[in-house]
């Protein structure tokens, strides 16, 4: 828990100390070049409005001590709650994560397992060709040719349509994320095929598998209950570490496809110089990514019977 704790602190200063570095404050980004006509007391009165007269360690324990109380900050151009907004938002990100997990897990598993049966053999050199190539090709260059190849050649653009949450529209919706989950999902299948098969061909050579295979464990049996049992708990690692990278990394996806998730929050917040924005949310994603390597962990034990001795 000290750790976990730790980084999170680490995130919030990074955060906080990166945005101060890029060029530009929130008064360049709400008036643009118009801020250069601006009189002096008109930039200390929007400097002390906007919170940015003060030193920066003074804003920074401002912002963390309201983010302590429940107070993640407000937009100052649209006035919403920043915790409304990425309560909105969050369950977008995570819909869409779980989507990308799910495909990536239906390509990759069965693919590394097909690709560990017959090592060294066309099916082996060829899937790890097609895993290699999902993993080179930047997601942003597939999702935009795929997208675009189905606009121009069959009309099909459900991201054209303004966005449909999956209770309000559940049919829309779901077409509206399938584009971004096998894009993203297509690219985190590539580690989970590796981590398949490497994992299935090492668990092959272990001797409790040739003593079962001595004693005559039909192959079927031997295959669920002993290879692929064990072979999948490298896979829960994996798959945990993805999911959370995938709440903070779809940004791209998150922009190209017009979905409002939490990624997509975190960017336009960037661009307009939104502090509290981008501070809190960012913040939120480093908890989420937390939480979910600690359940990783706990799932991890519970299937690893030498984890759970320990």
């Amino acid at each position: 828990m000290l750790e976990a704790a730790l980084t999170l602190v680490g995130v919030s200063v990074l955060t906080f100390a990166v945005l101060r570095v890029l060029p530009g404050d929130q008064i360049t980004a709400s008036y643009g070049i118009e801020a250069g006509a601006l009189s002096p007391d008109q930039l200390a009165s929007l400097r002390a409005y906007y919170g940015i007269d003060r030193p920066l360690v003074a804003q920074y324990f401002s912002w963390l001590g309201g983010v302590l109380t429940g107070n993640l900050g407000v937009a100052t151009q649209s006035q919403q709650d920043v915790l409304d907004m990425t309560l909105r938002a969050l369950p977008i990100t995570m819909e869409l994560a779980v989507l990308s997990i799910v495909v990536a897990l239906l390509l990759g598993v069965p693919g590394g397992l097909l690709a560990a049966s017959r090592a060294g053999a066309l099916r082996d050199n060829g899937s790890q060709l097609l895993s290699l190539l999902a993993l080179s090709v930047p997601t942003f260059l597939v999702a935009t040719a795929l997208s675009s190849w189905l606009a121009n050649r069959f009309g099909y653009n459900p991201n054209g349509e303004e966005f449909a949450t999956l209770l309000r529209d559940p049919a829309l919706n779901l077409q509206q994320m399938a584009l971004p989950a096998l894009t993203l999902g297509v690219s985190i299948a590539a580690p989970v095929f590796q981590t398949t098969r490497a994992s299935v061909l090492a668990i092959r050579d272990e001797d409790y598998i040739r003593t079962a295979r001595a004693k005559g464990v039909p192959p079927r049996r031997l295959q669920a209950r002993h290879v692929l049992r064990n072979a999948l708990i490298p896979v829960v690692t994996i798959s945990g570490l993805q999911f959370g990278f995938l709440l903070g990394g779809a940004v791209v996806i998150e922009q190209i496809f017009s979905i409002p998730g939490i990624g997509r929050q975190v960017l336009l917040g960037m661009t307009q110089k939104e502090y509290a924005v981008v501070q809190s949310t960012v913040l939120v994603i480093a908890v989420l990514f937390v939480l979910v390597n600690l359940l990783t962990d706990v799932v991890y034990r519970l299937v690893d019977p030498q984890a759970r001795a320990q």
